[in-house]
């Protein structure tokens, strides 16, 4: 039993993708250069905001101590102040603070009260600390002031009463802030300049690491040159543990294509074997002149085709076997193939039901091949019904294909998948039908087998192939 494939009637039912045309791959950039601009990038943002906060942590400390100074002097003031016969302030020691005596030395104290001029330090000399007499500052009060326009001061004050007297009094110190703007400038020149040393020595070690990090992916780059140039037969060498599982599927890659070529050649040599011997039969028989000469030619020509018919079906089934991208959908597979013998066999019924959810790992082209052998075949041989059968079972996608006919003996049912054999010769065909069932299906890991229908009384024939998930 075989049949004639019917790839010609499935070509309106199943209409071929188009295929891009291979090129070169689309280049969007260095990973080096994104590595390290990402790095750099966060090495700024981190150094910047470290920076910032550290410059006002630094600011802070260097203006509190500046304070406390001058809360010191004010203390001592207060301290060393009293009353004397006319109620005004006087203090009992004069500040150590030499400057107090220099005038315009930029260190200033003055004491002032409502009613009663102001008592201050030599070094004001003509010059007044302002008072503000809306401001109460019964704690230490600092701030800025722009009072002398050839000095900025730093200021701190506070108010109190002094024993026996009525009169709320101002206790004023003042220093220009010339030493503490230095000493902050001086800080942050520190900083800026610590900064970037540690912002170009981390940006040196982000391009270090990324040169170093991507070092063995160079590596690869110069094997897959060699290998293509033909110096060595796989990619080699010690490899990083995130690298190594790539170079893995790309040796797997190498030996699948190497396999692929070793059976083309094969089956070339093959092919070239199986088509030599009727070729030699029929130039004899040319040579000779024999009475025959056409009857000779046309069986060693089916001969022939029926070599080539076999091989282009491995052929074909070999070179798109193992890919990922091999997926197929059983149910619209059989749909097709139903409605083609249908109309090749518009007396025949058939049947089909099952589960419409299977895919099984084959192309699709190679599955509608396969189902249209077996369906034609059951409509060919069988008694006028067949009944097709989708299910999944343990990670196989089955189909079974049961016809009416005389079925086949189970003797006969391991030779009848040799290529050429026919248990029926009075029906045309070239015996190929499920020799090329059995090697497409075991190419893409499946099997086929024959057995009785219990329902339909003829064949059975059960095709196993791996489900695709």
């Amino acid at each position: 039993m075989e049949a004639e494939p019917i790839q010609s009637d499935l070509d309106g039912e199943v209409g071929a993708g188009e295929r891009r045309p291979r090129g070169r791959v689309r280049v969007t950039g260095s990973v080096s250069r994104r590595m390290l601009l990402v790095a750099t990038a966060w090495i700024l943002l981190l150094l910047v905001g470290g920076g910032l906060a550290l410059d006002r942590v630094l600011t802070s400390a260097i203006t509190r101590n500046f304070d406390d100074q001058l809360d010191y002097l004010v203390s001592s003031m207060i301290v060393s102040a009293e009353l004397d016969g006319n109620g005004e302030v006087r203090l009992t020691r004069e500040l150590a603070d030499q400057r107090f005596l220099e005038p315009n030395s930029g260190a200033y104290w003055q004491i002032s009260g409502d009613g009663h001029e102001p008592f201050y330090s030599r070094s004001l000399w003509d010059r007044r600390l302002k008072m503000d007499a809306v401001h109460n500052d019964r704690e230490i009060h600092f701030y800025d002031s722009n009072q002398f326009q050839d000095q900025k001061l730093r200021i701190a004050e506070r108010d109190l009463k002094l024993p026996g007297s009525p009169v709320r009094w101002r206790f004023q110190v003042a220093e220009s802030r010339d030493v503490l703007d230095a000493q902050i400038a001086t800080v942050r020149r520190t900083l800026v300049r610590s900064f970037a040393l540690l912002g170009l020595g981390l940006v040196a070690m982000a391009a270090l690491q990324t040169w170093y990090g991507l070092r063995p992916l160079r590596k690869v780059r110069r094997e897959i040159a060699s290998l293509r140039a033909g110096h060595t037969k796989r990619v080699g060498g010690p490899l990083p543990a995130e690298v190594g599982p790539m170079v893995d599927e790309l040796n797997a890659l190498v030996d699948h294509n190497d396999r692929q070529a070793e059976e083309a050649r094969r089956h070339a040599g093959n092919l070239a074997h199986a088509l030599k011997t009727p070729l030699s039969v029929i130039m004899n028989a040319a040579a000779a002149g024999q009475e025959d000469l056409p009857d000779t030619v046309i069986r060693e020509a089916r001969t022939m085709r029926r070599q080539i018919d076999h091989h282009l079906a491995r052929a074909r089934a070999v070179g798109r076997r193992g890919s990922a991208h091999s997926r197929a959908e059983v149910w619209p597979s059989i749909e097709a193939v139903e409605r083609a013998v249908a109309r090749l066999y518009p007396n025949v019924r058939i049947d089909v039901d099952g589960v419409k959810d299977a895919v099984a790992h084959i192309e699709r082209q190679d599955l509608d091949e396969i189902l249209g052998n077996l369906v034609e075949n059951a409509a060919k041989y069988g008694g006028g019904s067949v009944f097709v059968t989708a299910k999944l079972d343990s990670g196989f996608a089955e189909i079974m294909v049961e016809d009416d006919g005389v079925g086949i003996p189970e003797a006969d049912r391991i030779r009848i998948f040799d290529r050429g054999v026919r248990l029926d010769t009075g029906k045309p065909g070239t015996g190929l039908g499920l020799a090329i069932v059995r090697d497409v299906a075991e190419i893409y890991g499946g099997t086929v087998s024959l057995e009785e229908s219990e329902d339909l009384g003829g064949l059975l024939v059960r095709l196993r192939l791996p489900a695709a998930g």
